[in-house]
């Protein structure tokens, strides 16, 4: 036989009916991809939280769902053993999972090189041995001596590893570096040549805003999802990454009116006040304290007094809140009765 085989578009196989998830909106089944940043941006946490979250099928970050709980194959080409063992404690016990029956094989060899062959086999061995859902190798600059911008460089290493994707059904996430300049796109900023953000099918980027950090979600196949502000914290339990929960915020003051001070000034006295002294107190000028005061008469909020001047209008008596000098509302009272002279 002369040639490739070939079959017709309706040989090929269908694709699934809906999209099919390793872990819901974050990494696609069977999906290579990268988890990139700046240094110190929490990329290693990141990637051993999709580790726990697979192989004890828990959310990713106590949010998104596991659908295919499994294996997991974990090369920390960077950290020491007990690092790695306190970093996959912290969260496991933040997911409520239990760390001594994770699911995770974790390869103990100080190196390892997918530019050599030896090594290439004994990875391709151990992935049959193990038959991970997913394979975690962290970093990418850890695992290689050739020249990451060089494509022909790159593509041989990228290749063997979809190569294992395909043939043992697997996903596979490498950890990589982003220049600190950044870029327009975040897949834009990895280190190395532009086939590393080619290559992925799921990537998730990593950047600092402030003093927070900020997940970007990238798929080949899927829509992506709003960028995630997280966090690394420690609740006692070890440090573990968590959606970062925004401060409530703070009601802002409502504006401050002519009426509202006359409202207020009302509600503070034990009895009616005349104009001038509304005046005084609202320290507003007299034709505003006079059209004011005509608008909240005409508004049934204000009343006039048998014994003259005005006073808060009897079913009306819980005038809005005051803002005081700090911005912050205080209640007023509820009723408010005149006295007599």
């Amino acid at each position: 036989m002369k040639g490739f085989p070939t079959r017709s578009p309706a040989d090929l196989e269908d694709r699934p009916r809906r999209q099919q998830w390793l872990v819901d909106g974050l990494w696609a089944r069977q999906a290579v991809g990268i988890v990139g940043g700046e240094p110190k941006c929490g990329k290693s946490f990141l990637a051993l939280d999709l580790a726990v979250a697979v192989a004890a099928g828990v959310p990713c970050l106590r949010c998104f769902a596991a659908e295919q709980p499994g294996p997991v194959l974990l090369f920390a080409a960077e950290d020491a053993a007990h690092i790695v063992r306190a970093r996959l404690e912290g969260i496991a016990r933040a997911a409520g999972a239990r760390f001594e029956t994770l699911d995770i094989a974790v390869i103990d060899v100080p190196i390892l090189r997918l530019d050599h062959r030896n090594d290439r086999q004994r990875l391709l061995e151990t992935v049959e041995r193990v038959g991970p859902r997913l394979v975690v190798l962290d970093p990418l600059v850890r695992l290689h001596g050739v020249d990451e911008n060089a494509v022909a460089e790159v593509a041989p290493i990228l290749g063997f590893l979809r190569d294992i994707q395909r043939r043992f059904e697997t996903a596979i996430l490498l950890v990589h570096h982003a220049r600190k300049s950044g870029a327009a796109r975040p897949g834009q900023a990895l280190r190395g040549s532009s086939e590393l953000h080619a290559w992925g099918d799921s990537n998730l980027y990593l950047r600092r805003r402030d003093k927070q950090i900020v997940m970007t979600v990238e798929h080949r196949a899927a829509p992506g999802i709003n960028d995630v502000e997280i966090e690394l914290a420690d609740d006692g339990e070890g440090p573990a990454l968590r959606l970062r929960r925004p401060a409530p915020a703070e009601a802002a003051p409502e504006p401050e009116t002519p009426e509202r001070r006359i409202l207020q000034a009302l509600a503070d006295a034990d009895a009616p006040l005349s104009q001038r002294q509304i005046r005084e107190r609202a320290a507003t000028r007299p034709a505003t304290v006079a059209e004011a005061l005509h608008k909240l008469v005409r508004e049934g909020r204000v009343e006039r007094a048998a014994e003259g001047g005005y006073r808060l209008a009897a079913d009306n008596a819980t005038p809005p809140a005051a803002v005081n000098g700090r911005g912050r509302k205080d209640a007023l009272p509820k009723t408010v009765t005149a006295s007599n002279p």
